[in-house]
């Protein structure tokens, strides 16, 4: 056996020895039996009975309602007696004292079927009637005690789950205990610990004896008059949950949890899992078996030690069900499917879970080449052909679906891995965005002859929603309408679960009892049972219609569940979806991305002749796919095979258009422009090994210029692009748009493009910053259509339900309205769906299958069918040929920072980066709305401005300023000619104006250019006012003199104080220490609003006060020093340091602020008592529910979303000999001292959302600590000690350099850390490597250590001769940087923290 790590080889060697146990005794087991040591024991009488395990007895009690019990979950042999393993019997005895002490039970264990068959088992045994409820973040009160309906127009009570267990001694089953939010599950407290409860009808429930005793001195219609009512003595509760220590949830509260006795259920083992496979008589051999138990219970059993998920033990029987029906299927093959380890672990895992399937002799390349896959239907069974394997299965009426298949050799060997799966249970397919997830099954299901119900899943569903939603009927009535999914098992269609990584972790385990058992309890109190179990009812003596009067109803066979998801990336710090409760629901396949030869294939299929160029977009798919870059890997979703298509189509409809540059569509088609720098320059470089260049900018501008608009006989003409025009009614004019548009160059090819994309039928999304034109260039393509507009505006607060329908409240009932989205649909209208970027991306996903597929499901139980389908239905919506859909949003990233639309959605709209004009494109632009403005002003406003954009573009401003303020000024210009222009750009500048720094470079920028704002750049705005005599000048001022600088009052309550001289810390003041003021001795911040006073006030002060104020200034100054023990030496020296950077400081602060606020937004959390209603909840509304509202709070610390943890930063800075040596040659010292200085004064504040250290490395030693996780620097004299430390440390260190060293260690540490969501290396060197033999391959390797987690990067601040260029160039695009410019820094810093952290 090869190597391998100790611990692997440990467990292997534990199951070799468990094996040779099992085999000694399997030889002396007596054949037939199953336990030993104690068995159940059944007396026959009829009016007596009694049962027994082991030594514990109970008496059996005759049922009143027998389809409440649980049927075949216990297997008779035959003779009649019941076959049940010693673990199980163990455990029974253990529940039966329990029940005979009268004591409630919870059950803990791992994820899976287990305890809840565990429970079943123990009440079909007794033949106890039970209760379920299935928990989860959305279940009530009302839902466990009483529900309120209408009826008749007056609101009725229903007893739900624990009020009928209670009254009729019932078992009532809690599954799912770690789900429930921590109010909802006291209200049980009392009657587990008193077996009492008030209701909400004003009844109580009382305890049995109590009871009793009430009745020997009051009559039974007395008690009932007082609204007192019997809980059964025969009443238990049993509870089901995990440990939420190992597994998420919320944690138990004490009080509930001291009611309970537990029970630890332990996994399966060995032995008892290969009895189980064996009782299936198999044709599987028994060294194949033990193979498979063997590797499933050491990933079992490693899960704690390797970190890993649960192995689904009991999902064992479909993967031996699944070998049996194809003997062709490897031990490998079965394991994948039932265990996914490539989607759900990490590399280093994976690489462990390979080597032991190595060990243990796993064959990873057995499958099957399955040449051909056909079907026929039969008398509702379909008969499925992969080759010479034929497997049957059940189905429903014969459909006719078609499907767009493309029969590749990979695509129909995961069919028919699918088909295989799906044989035996439900199946969730993975696969990327774009990869042909849908396509795929909608194959499977015209082969197997099926019925699709789809559904589409989004985080704010509700477990209830998933299965049945409460509407009212034409009389007002409360009733429940089913899910798609519901509607599914009812009819045995299939269920097609799409976007399963989307749902809330609480929601999904709801399906638990359908998926594992085939069972669940409906919100109307139906329950559907198996079909073997529903069959067990009518032999029992019931018949159909009494058992649908009691809303029993059959799951057909042939219904099943198919799930889509998308595996989680590694690196984005985001948790795993794919929990140990989802890994036991399913059977996985996993569908990778095409290889090249196969994406050629299929394009040449779709397209008939593949465009020349499209080779080269083939080859940096490939390339992107392949990369061990992460920035390059993280792209390649946007270049998916359904993107491939999409440029495949739009090549073939028009081959011969110039705007089908292959470097063009790609701009588009990635956000080229909209990327940050470092991410834009490795992509550029990857596309130019691809052989995609750039065309000539000469040649992009006389395109322009050649393309006009002309609308002639009926016909509009875009530059090459014609389009027919239709007539239109009046209604339908009325909303077509109108705009004021000039035919700007630019915008006139941006048209054309727009149009070509529409003419083939594809749905459009156009990004940009604000003000560049996209609703005037949507307008004004519509106008010219004369196509009419929807248009929606979304926010943080639409929801799913606000998108698709308008609930409104009309005589009672609840009545759904077509929102824009349906009517567009509906009538072929185009909807315009701006500000998408602002709503949440649960909300925004919700149109992938929209576009992606032309369905979707509204929140009122109709659907949206494609265009063709035959909707005769009511609730069938079929689109209409003409609908089409434009979405409009922000740039993604800094400093917009809403949620990014595009890498969410993108991949099914055609892209458009809608940019800032040309400078001809804007001058043309600019002379229409200004035709008097002279073309020199123009020239240099469009100058100026470009310069702003390109300074904002490379994070030196954070505001990118746009062409709508260029036109501003223009149409200024134009109205008011004589302005001054300092005057004018105060219209747009001035929102910097509290910003000093960002003032003077946006100031410089436009006096470079010529334009005359001298006043406005020297602040004297007011002087320049003075001047121009006006009849009429208003002017702010406080009207109030100074008398004498003081500290102030001290307020304990730390409230805002605005103007007046009292307090201390005030704002807009007079005479004591605060901000904004005038006459105050000093700054005196209490984080609070800042009200300015004018400069010109504040200098209105007579002399002797200033003197003053000075001189007090100064001696509290002392003072602080004294605080801090700095003198004013130190204090000196500090500066040095410090005050050149303020602005760089400054620029990091903004970006910091930005990226916190946005941390900090508030949730909506539902069923509230207070807040705004919530629409879905109108009905619980009506019924007289309170918690009918929602309302923005801090996240439940529980759920999915909750808890963001912060990022992590270390920065590895540069002590060597060699950074004292030869700072007298570049400064490389002080200047990294200063860069010390500003990131800790720009941190400072922010270090919760990024967490940072410092340490440092010479030649003796890699990790030097200077600044500790938590102990961050709180003044200027700690930060001056650390610098003088490095300064000290650098100067008398023994020569020696370690950087390769420690960068390394600096990303091994961060790579095991486990409390950040992303980590971010920034190394500072001295380039001096080439003196100690370090090659740049070395550092690259040490900073690539630990990616994608986290990201290594290298600034080098000193160099001698180039050696610090040549580094960079031998380096990865993008890993290393020359900073000798310390004003650079920041901008380098921004680049690495948006690419890395945002």
């Amino acid at each position: 056996m090869k190597a391998l790590p100790s611990l692997i080889a440990m467990l292997l060697h534990r199951f070799f020895r468990e094996r040779c146990l099992l085999r000694h005794r399997l030889k002396q087991k007596i054949a037939g039996t199953r336990g030993y040591g104690m068995a159940i024991n059944m007396s026959k009488a009829t009016d007596n009975r009694e049962i027994i395990i082991g030594d514990v007895h109970a008496r059996l009690t005759k049922p009143k309602e027998r389809h409440l019990i649980p049927h075949k979950y216990v297997t008779y042999g035959q003779d009649g007696r019941i076959k049940l393993d010693q673990t199980a019997l163990h455990h029974l005895r253990w529940m039966l004292q329990k029940d005979s002490l009268k004591q409630d039970m919870f059950l803990l264990g791992v994820p899976g079927p287990q305890r809840r068959q565990l429970v079943m088992q123990f009440l079909e045994i007794m033949e106890r009637e039970f209760e379920y409820v299935a928990l989860s973040r959305d279940t009530t009160e009302s839902d466990i005690k009483q529900r309120r309906e209408i009826h008749g127009k007056s609101a009725e009570y229903h007893d739900q789950a624990a009020v009928r267990a209670a009254l009729h001694g019932r078992v009532l089953v809690l599954d799912g205990i770690e789900h429930a939010e921590r109010n909802v599950l006291p209200v049980l407290n009392n009657l587990l610990e008193n077996r009492e409860m008030h209701l909400e009808t004003g009844q109580f429930l009382i305890a049995p004896n109590r009871y009793d005793n009430l009745l020997k001195t009051h009559s039974q219609q007395q008690l009932k008059s007082w609204g007192l009512l019997r809980v059964s003595e025969h009443f238990r509760i049993v509870a089901i949950g995990l440990p939420t220590h190992k597994y998420k949830g919320t944690p138990l509260d004490p009080p509930l949890r001291s009611r309970f006795q537990s029970r630890n259920i332990l996994p399966y083992t060995f032995e008892q899992l290969y009895e189980d496979l064996q009782e299936l008589l198999t044709t599987v051999s028994s060294s194949a078996l033990k193979q498979l138990l063997t590797c499933a219970l050491i990933l079992q059993t490693a899960s704690d030690e390797l970190q890993l998920p649960d192995f689904p033990l009991h999902n064992l029987r479909q993967g031996v069900q699944m070998m049996e029906r194809n003997p062709l299927l490897t031990v490998h093959d079965v394991l994948i499917s039932l265990y996914p380890y490539k989607s759900i672990l990490l590399p280093e895992q994976q690489k462990q879970v390979d080597e032991m399937f190595t060990n243990m002799s796993l064959n990873h390349s057995g499958k099957q080449s399955v040449q051909r896959i056909s079907s026929c239907t039969k008398d509702l069974v379909v008969n499925v052909h992969l080759d010479e394997i034929h497997i049957t299965m059940p189905c429903r009426s014969p459909t006719q679906l078609t499907a767009e298949f493309v029969d590749l050799p990979h695509q129909r060997q995961v069919l028919a891995a699918l088909l295989q799966a799906y044989a035996v249970g439900d199946v969730c397919l993975l696969g990327n965005k774009g990869v042909g997830k849908e396509t795929l099954i909608t194959e499977l299901l015209r082969l197997v002859n099926q019925i699709p119900e789809p559904m589409m899943l989004y985080e704010d569903l509700t477990s209830r929603d998933l299965i049945q939603q409460r509407v009212t009927n034409e009389e007002g009535d409360t009733i429940w309408r089913d899910s798609p999914l519901i509607r599914a098992a009812k009819t045995g269609s299939v269920a097609i679960l799409s976007g399963l990584q989307n749902l809330h972790r609480s929601t999904v385990p709801v399906l638990q009892r359908l998926i594992h058992d085939r069972e669940i309890q409906l919100c109307d109190g139906t329950t559907l049972l198996r079909q073997d179990r529903y069959q067990a009812l009518l032999q029992g003596g019931f018949n159909k219609s009494q058992l649908t009067e009691r809303g029993v109803l059959p799951i057909p066979d042939s219904f099943r569940i198919i799930a889509l998801g998308e595996p989680l990336k590694s690196g984005t710090g985001k948790p795993n979806w794919l929990t140990p409760q989802l890994i036991s629901m399913f059977i996985y396949q996993e569908l990778r991305p095409l290889q090249q030869s196969e994406e050629q294939e299929l394009l040449i299929q779709l397209c008939d002749n593949l465009h020349p160029e499209m080779l080269k977009l083939l080859t940096l798919a490939q390339l992107l796919r392949n990369s061990k870059d992460s920035l390059l890997h993280g792209l390649a979703d946007t270049l998916s095979t359904r993107r491939l298509v999409k440029v495949a189509r739009r090549l073939k409809a028009y081959p011969s258009s110039n705007l089908n540059n292959v470097h063009e569509i790609l701009q588009h088609t990635f956000l080229i422009k909209f990327m940050p720098s470092l991410t834009r320059t490795v992509l550029e470089k990857t596309m130019m090994e691809a052989g995609i260049e750039k065309r000539a900018n000469t040649t992009l501008s006389n395109d322009e210029n050649r393309r006009l608009i002309n609308v002639v006989n009926n016909k509009l003409r875009i530059g090459e692009t014609e389009m027919d025009l239709g007539e239109i009614s009046p209604v339908q004019q009325s909303k077509v748009p109108s705009t004021l548009f000039y035919d700007m160059p630019q915008h006139v090819m941006m048209l054309e493009r727009l149009l070509q994309d529409f003419l083939i039928g594809e749905h459009l999304l156009l990004v940009g910053n604000q003000g560049v034109g996209k609703n005037k260039l949507i307008d004004r393509l519509l106008e010219l259509m004369r196509r009419p507009r929807e248009y929606l505006q979304l926010h943080r607060d639409t929801t799913v339900h606000s998108l698709t329908v308008q609930s409104t409240l009309h005589n009672g009932k609840v009545v759904y309205q077509d929102s824009a989205l349906v009517k567009a649909v509906k009538l072929g209208h185009v909807l315009v769906i701006d500000e998408a970027d602002k709503a949440p991306v649960n909300v925004s996903c919700i149109l992938r299958t929209l576009v992606g597929n032309g369905k979707m499901v509204l929140s009122d139980g109709r659907m949206i069918v494609p265009f063709g389908v035959d909707a005769n239905e009511p609730n069938l919506i079929e689109t209409h040929k003409d609908f089409r859909v434009i979405v409009l949003a922000n740039r993604p990233g800094f400093p917009f920072l809403g949620n990014d639309f595009f890498a969410a959605v993108g991949d099914v709209f055609s892209c458009h980066a809608i940019e800032n004009p040309t400078p001809e494109s804007e001058i043309y632009l600019l002379q229409r709305y200004g035709p008097t403005v002279p073309i020199k002003t123009l020239t240099m406003l469009v100058n100026a401005f470009g310069e702003l954009r390109s300074m904002a573009d490379e994070g030196l401003l954070n505001y990118p300023y746009s062409m709508r303020e260029v036109v501003s000024i223009v149409k200024h210009l134009e109205r008011f000619p004589d302005e001054n222009m300092s005057e004018l750009v105060g219209n747009v500048f001035d929102f910097d104006r509290y910003q000093p720094a960002t003032l003077q470079q946006v100031t410089n920028v436009l006096a470079k250019h010529g334009l005359p704002i001298d006043a406005y750049a020297r602040n004297e705005m007011q002087t320049l006012r003075k001047q121009q005599q006006l009849k009429l000048t208003i002017e702010r001022h406080s009207g109030l003199s100074v008398s004498r600088p003081k500290f102030g009052k001290l307020d304990p309550k730390n409230e805002p104080h605005v103007g007046g001289n009292t307090w201390a810390g005030g704002s807009g003041g007079r005479d004591t220490a605060g901000l904004g003021g005038k006459g105050g001795p000093f700054r005196f911040d209490k984080s609070h609003t800042v009200y300015q006073l004018t400069d010109e006030e504040k200098a209105d002060i007579p002399e002797e006060i200033k003197q003053a104020a000075r001189a007090m200034n100064r001696k509290l100054y002392e003072q602080k020093l004294q605080e801090i023990k700095m003198s004013a030496h130190d204090h000196r020296l500090y500066a040095q340091f410090s005050e050149a950077n303020q602005k760089q400081v400054l620029q990091l602060k903004n970006m910091l602020e930005t990226l916190q606020s946005k941390s900090k937004e508030r949730q909506w959390q539902k069923y509230q008592t207070y807040g705004d209603v919530d629409d879905t909840r109108l009905i619980e509304g009506i019924t007289g529910e309170k918690n009918i509202y929602r309302r923005r709070t801090e996240a439940n610390p529980w759920t999915n979303n909750s808890n963001e943890k912060p990022n992590r930063l270390k920065l590895v800075v540069d002590v060597s000999g060699s950074m004292y040596r030869f700072n007298g040659y570049d400064g490389r010292l002080d200047r990294q001292l200063e860069a010390v200085v500003m990131i800790m004064e720009a941190f400072e504040g922010y270090e919760k959302k990024i967490v940072y250290d410092i340490v440092g490395h010479s030649g003796e030693g890699w990790e030097l600590p200077f600044v500790n996780v938590g102990n961050w620097p709180k003044n200027d004299r700690e930060r001056f000690d650390i610098i003088r430390m490095m300064h000290a440390h650098s100067q008398f260190c023994w020569p020696g350099d370690t950087t390769v060293k420690a960068a390394r260690e600096a990303c091994s540490t961060l790579g095991e850390e486990v409390d950040y969501d992303n980590s971010i290396v920034v190394v500072l060197s001295d380039a001096n490597l080439a003196r100690y033999g370090i090659s740049s391959k070395d550092l690259a390797e040490a900073l690539n250590r630990s990616e994608p987690k986290v990201k290594g990067y290298v600034i080098f601040i000193g160099s001698l001769a180039e050696e610090a260029e040549r580094i960079k160039t031998e380096m990865p695009v993008g890993q290393s940087y020359v900073c000798m410019d310390l004003t650079k820094l920041p901008q380098i810093l921004n680049q690495m923290i948006t690419t890395s952290l945002l």
